[in-house]
């Protein structure tokens, strides 16, 4: 068996959708984990309503927890087969694709990534700043891995390769995090055509997360370095730079 989790946080307009879509494919092997934030638009009950339509089903709502992070590791934590995944509810991320991801996994894969940025993936409608802070961003940790998309959140994994792994539920990408931190032989990357999102809101990308984001990262590489001198520096040059003005760009 597969999990797929699938946090959600008022995706009332595309959680159905995209269950109906992944549902069709006919993968009786897959389960689905449903983690809702307490959305105020209602997702929490459709996700309901599709639970009890469907037996392979799972819902979880939190009621005093938030954060895309700590929403992935709550559904890896609460799933209990061999292999878990994420994807993201608002059709962003094309579940096409799941039958060749989880091929894969068949032909000695243990971590398995959907990725936008190796031969045939691609991105549909980007601006050009968002464009930018993705590109940007995949390349400070280009010296970290050899993969292409480390920055997908559509992504699946072996639970032995996170099993002593205390995954940050902070951190800005799990998946960066699985694929420096993570314990295994290997990875592959399946192409995919990134769609922005129809309905709801695209949440926006502040200084604050930004910073966030740099301090993970040289956290990250501390952790390759294993070099504690590191973390500490640039935890001090992170809290000066907190005090940078709000930037709403769109999230990579």
């Amino acid at each position: 068996m597969i999990a797929l989790i699938l946090p959600t946080y008022n995706e009332k307009g595309n959680l159905a959708v995209l269950v109906k879509k992944i549902i069709r494919l006919g993968m009786k092997d897959v389960a689905l984990i449903i983690v809702d934030d307490n959305s105020p638009d209602g997702t929490g009950k459709i996700a309901d309503v599709l639970a009890k339509k469907h037996k392979n089903i799972k819902v979880f709502h939190r009621m005093n927890e938030r954060g895309l992070g700590s929403a992935i590791k709550f559904g890896f934590d609460k799933a209990d087969t061999n292999i878990v995944g994420v994807m993201d509810t608002d059709l962003s991320h094309d579940p096409k694709i799941l039958p060749q991801i989880f091929k894969q996994f068949e032909n000695g894969a243990d971590f398995v990534i959907g990725s936008r940025y190796v031969s045939y993936g691609s991105i549909k409608n980007w601006p050009f700043v968002r464009r930018f802070v993705s590109k940007t961003a995949t390349l400070l940790v280009k010296p970290l891995t050899c993969v292409r998309d480390p920055m997908s959140g559509f992504f699946f994994v072996k639970k032995n390769v996170i099993k002593n792994m205390k995954i940050n539920p902070e951190s800005c990408k799990i998946c960066l995090d699985i694929i420096v931190r993570g314990k295994y032989k290997k990875v592959v990357e399946v192409p995919y055509i990134f769609t922005n999102r129809k309905r709801g809101k695209t949440k926006i990308l502040t200084a604050k997360e930004i910073v966030k984001y740099i301090k993970y990262v040289f956290y990250l590489y501390g952790f390759k370095m294993n070099n504690r001198h590191i973390n500490a520096a640039v935890s001090f040059a992170c809290s000066v730079m907190s005090f940078i003005p709000m930037i709403n760009h769109r999230v990579f």
